[in-house]
């Protein structure tokens, strides 16, 4: 019989998720709190964020807590709050994300800026329900950035502890920020190459998925410099792994289990890497026919599957899914040289697996 250790999702070593959902839960009580003692109208507000943040696998959480736990640090709820923290920038980022994609849904629910344009019509108030919903979202966006620092420096883990995690943490949110518009720009450019794709994952979301969390963790609990190279290695093959496999659900994979329509990412004109590399692995007929249709926010279904088709064809999507397993050999590589203990070790070789499964 395989141990329940084994079979069990790595993310919930530790009991870690259901601890960053309490923690969650906790925070989120006490700001709503707050925002009643400002006025009851703020309630859909409060509702949104709190109905978002209850999804989510917790991969950057996770890789915080195990960076702490890998440099030493003990099972103290300052870092399972440090952790939960990252949960509250994910959501800031997606809001924000959703907004300048103009996406209708996310993880299987209206998008915060679709949410307030639905209230806004519903109550027939005046203006335009889109640009409340846009409005909404921004400052429910901005709520989740403010609570995320609060969470940080409230979390009880040592101010000299948390003086040395800042610099990262502060870098972090930054360079999302950075990565989100180079992600914008190659949006609006005639063509963008799979080098100029892979860097703008590798900052809008790499670094900040699994390489920061992991450092941010390793930094707060003193870790020696070989360790934090390890880590960082490792994060940055995993995190862009991690966003490749997302390119490649958000095309091929199922709506059920990603929360978005089939084909989503195509109607949103994403350049992601799965894109540059069919475009440039396209005949011209080919080419013309995913520029012609990348970004139509009314793709049928059936241009949908011909755009998934010609993918295949030219040899793309196996191109990515081999530099997929390129990264997770990388970062399995980095992870045995890192001098960690070895339940971390068990439960970052146990992540690879679970940041990149094909089924999202």
């Amino acid at each position: 019989m395989t141990p329940a250790h084994l079979t069990a999702s790595p993310l919930d070593a530790e009991d870690l998720r259901a601890r960053v959902h309490k923690a969650l839960d906790d925070v989120l009580a006490h700001q709503a709190a707050v925002l009643d003692e400002v006025s009851p109208d703020l309630a859909p507000l409060m509702d949104a964020v709190g109905e978002l943040l209850r999804g989510g696998k917790r991969l950057r959480a996770a890789f915080c807590y195990w960076g702490w736990r890998g440099a030493g640090g003990p099972d103290v709820a300052g870092a399972v709050w440090v952790a939960a923290s990252l949960e509250l920038f994910q959501g800031a980022a997606l809001i924000h994300d959703d907004v300048m994609d103009g996406s209708d849904i996310r993880r299987g629910m209206p998008a915060v800026h679709r949410r307030f344009a639905a209230l806004h019509r519903g109550n027939g108030w005046l203006g335009s329900p889109e640009t409340f919903g846009v409005a909404g979202a921004v400052l429910g966006g901005d709520l989740c950035l403010s609570w995320c620092d609060e969470m940080y420096a409230g979390s009880g883990l040592a101010p000299e502890a948390l003086h040395r995690g800042r610099t990262v943490f502060d870098r972090m949110r930054t360079e999302l920020m950075c990565g989100q518009y180079l992600d914008m720009l190659a949006q609006v450019r005639a063509e963008t190459s799979v080098a100029e794709a892979r860097h703008v994952i590798r900052h809008k979301s790499a670094n900040y998925t699994v390489a920061q969390p992991l450092l941010l963790g390793g930094t707060l609990a003193g870790a020696a410099a070989e360790l934090l190279s390890a880590y960082e290695e490792y994060g940055l093959a995993l995190g862009e792994a991690f966003q490749l496999r997302d390119d490649v659900l958000g095309v091929f994979g199922d709506p059920d289990v990603t929360g978005k329509p089939t084909g989503d990412d195509l109607r949103e004109g994403k350049r992601t890497v799965l894109v540059a590399a069919t475009m440039e692995r396209a005949s011209p007929a080919q080419a013309a026919e995913l520029r012609r249709s990348l970004g139509d926010p009314h793709l049928d279904i059936e241009t949908v599957a011909r755009l998934r088709a010609l993918m295949v064809e030219t040899g793309a999507l196996q191109a990515v899914e081999r530099l997929i397993d390129e990264l997770c050999d990388t970062a399995w590589t980095a992870l045995a040289r890192a001098d960690t203990t070895p339940e971390t070790r068990q439960v970052l070789e146990r992540l690879v697996v679970t940041a990149t499964a094909r089924t999202g």
